[in-house]
């Protein structure tokens, strides 16, 4: 018999599922919030000369007077990076979800092994790209870029599509089920922790340069590190926001409890009714 699972096996609210999503996050804070780190020192190394040559201003990353087109080069790119990170770590996430919703012990260590980092990759990077041109063109792209395709990795991972091409369009599939619920679901997330990651990047740099009197030498470096801290734990739950909510929208309208009850019934592997038969 399996062990309790950690995700419930049966269609959720909205507020179950964010719920759901952050005990996930919980249980494998260690890899999820280490990789987050990772990728946002990295987005801070890579973002951080282009907002100095756009004379863009900390902590807020603001448009100064006169340089609002280079910050929205640069912030465009951002939108980018984001969705990059979100998507890299979705797939770690969604590989953590799989055996929580079936009531499996993986080690986190194993959790790489079922991820498929060269398919992630490429999309993680065509996403970033289509994601930075259409925050650049219009803001409004961007957020159905983020909407429709943030499902791509979870897909990936847990319903083992063949390529990254089909995964994107399942993914559209899915978060437009329901009349759009899982794309109004996946924004609803993103603003959530918009609002919270800005107050930890931007909100203690605040504090600490007014306790200082001014804008010490320091500010250079500690507003990009308390920018990639924030965003790691941001990252790191819209990741698992998307692995729940795509296990979530195929119980809810593709059986997906009934068919690992019957595996289970039959004796079989309840891991199989994860892949999605094509």
């Amino acid at each position: 018999m399996p062990a309790q699972p950690e995700l419930p096996l049966r269609p959720m609210t909205l507020g179950e599922l964010l719920d759901a999503a952050m005990s996930l996050l919980r249980a494998r804070a260690l890899p999820l919030l280490a990789t987050g780190a990772v990728l946002g020192l990295l987005e801070q190394a890579l973002l951080a000369p282009l907002r100095a040559a756009a004379s863009v201003t900390a902590p807020y990353y603001g448009p100064a007077r006169g340089h609002f087109g280079q910050w929205w080069g640069v912030t465009s790119l951002g939108f980018g990076t984001e969705i990059v990170a979100v998507t890299l770590l979705g797939a770690l996430a969604a590989a953590a979800a799989g055996p929580a919703l079936l009531g499996r012990r993986v080690r986190h260590r194993e959790l790489w092994a079922r991820t498929r980092p060269l398919a992630t990759l490429v999309v993680a990077l065509l996403l970033g790209a289509l994601g930075a041109f259409a925050c650049f063109a219009g803001f409004f792209l961007w957020v159905i870029v983020y909407g429709l395709f943030s499902l791509t990795a979870a897909v990936l991972v847990v319903d083992r599509t063949g390529n990254p091409f089909s995964a994107l369009w399942r993914s559209a599939r899915l978060a437009s089920r329901g009349g759009l619920r899982g794309f109004w679901t996946l924004i609803c997330a993103y603003l959530t922790w918009f609002v919270i990651r800005f107050a930890l990047g931007s909100g203690w740099v605040w504090v600490l340069t007014r306790l200082s009197g001014g804008e010490p030498a320091w500010l250079a470096w500690l507003t990009p590190a308390a920018w990639a801290l924030a965003n790691a734990v941001a990252y790191s739950a819209l990741a698992c926001v998307a692995a729940v909510l795509l296990v979530e929208t195929r119980i809810r309208t593709e059986g997906l409890d009934l068919a690992i009850g019957r595996a289970r019934s039959r004796g079989e592997d309840d891991s199989a009714a994860l892949v999605h038969a094509r």
